[in-house]
């Protein structure tokens, strides 16, 4: 799609105290992305939330969640709580999920997230529904998978099936996997899955959640440092939000600056890789600022940007396009 032009009084000045030793760290990870990748940056807004402004409005029905466990989750982590499923179509049996397939490619959606609530192993149960992800790839959908944890077989199975991409979670803190997951797995158990599904030859876009220990940067630099270590070509970066309902509803939000830091650090760890930051991330006064600065952190995607942070990135010499679909399959 065409770049489009900012609309005229979108305000620039945004003087957030970004000095010293993170400005260092900004600035590198600014010339290595400008050095390494073209000028654009690509704003995601698939369907699961409506984005309508002066610059572009999106269709809800053009890219959806679909869970295959409705809202049921067994594992009711701490920063969720099975809301996250909430928002989702549900369709858990396989006839469900071809009907809606079938609905939405009618309504001219372009493919599905199929995701949903982990089992006490911490794994998405896709094993059934394999069959019809095969059929609905067949049919000319994109089909992107949120996996959990999963066996080398599974990995196998779901290239089989022609998914085009896998997420995961990688977190690199087994007390975070304990306390917020309530999983007795490790980051081990993590990082195994990421090779298993590299190795069945799949396009995986690993995901970190900045702040997933109750607001807390604890296992996110060595998760980063394990994903950088594998060379994986993308990588999905969010920060914890609060949600309502949850034990960590009224936690203080993950600090703005070491989210811009930790994605800088990134961007200088992963020099070559495709950097999205993903839906979740704080809302609130200190949005726009994050946002600002995770541009300059060097970052080649963003889903739903506040208006004034296009603005922004065209002030920094970026291009930019809307794409309605999920920031790690652009």
């Amino acid at each position: 799609m065409d770049c489009i032009g900012t609309r005229k009084g979108v305000q620039l000045d945004m003087d957030a105290p970004c000095r010293g030793e993170l400005t260092d760290v900004l600035n590198r990870a600014w010339k290595l992305r400008m050095r390494n990748f073209t000028r654009e940056i690509t704003f995601a807004v698939p369907g699961g939330r409506k984005y309508d402004t002066a610059l572009f409005s999106n269709c809800q029905e053009r890219f959806l969640s679909v869970s295959v466990t409705g809202k049921s989750c067994s594992l009711l982590c701490d920063h969720c709580r099975g809301r996250m499923l909430a928002g989702m179509v549900t369709a858990t049996d396989p006839e469900a999920l071809l009907a809606q397939a079938r609905r939405l490619r009618e309504k001219g959606a372009h493919g599905l997230l199929i995701s949903g609530g982990c089992d006490r192993e911490g794994r998405v149960p896709l094993d059934d529904f394999i069959p019809a992800i095969a059929d609905i790839k067949a049919a000319g959908l994109k089909v992107i998978v949120h996996t959990g944890l999963v066996s080398a077989s599974q990995a196998t199975e779901l290239k089989a099936a022609g998914v085009d991409q896998v997420l995961i979670d990688i977190i690199g803190d087994r007390s975070t996997i304990q306390q917020v997951y309530h999983l007795d797995k490790t980051p081990e158990d993590y990082y195994r899955c990421l090779t298993e599904l590299l190795e069945a030859g799949l396009d995986v876009a690993p995901h970190i959640v900045i702040g997933l220990h109750y607001g807390k940067i604890v296992g996110e630099y060595a998760a980063l440092q394990e994903i950088a270590r594998m060379g994986v070509k993308r990588l999905v970066l969010v920060a914890l939000r609060n949600l309502p309902g949850t034990p960590m509803a009224d936690l203080k939000q993950v600090d703005w600056q070491e989210v811009v830091r930790l994605t800088a650090e990134a961007r200088l760890l992963c020099p070559e890789t495709f950097i999205s930051f993903g839906c979740a991330r704080p809302f609130g006064k200190e949005k726009q600022c994050l946002e600002r600065h995770l541009i300059e952190a060097g970052i080649n995607a963003m889903a739903y940007p506040e208006e004034e942070s296009v603005a922004y990135a065209k002030a920094r010499g970026l291009t930019f396009s809307f794409v309605e679909k999920c920031c790690s399959i652009l």
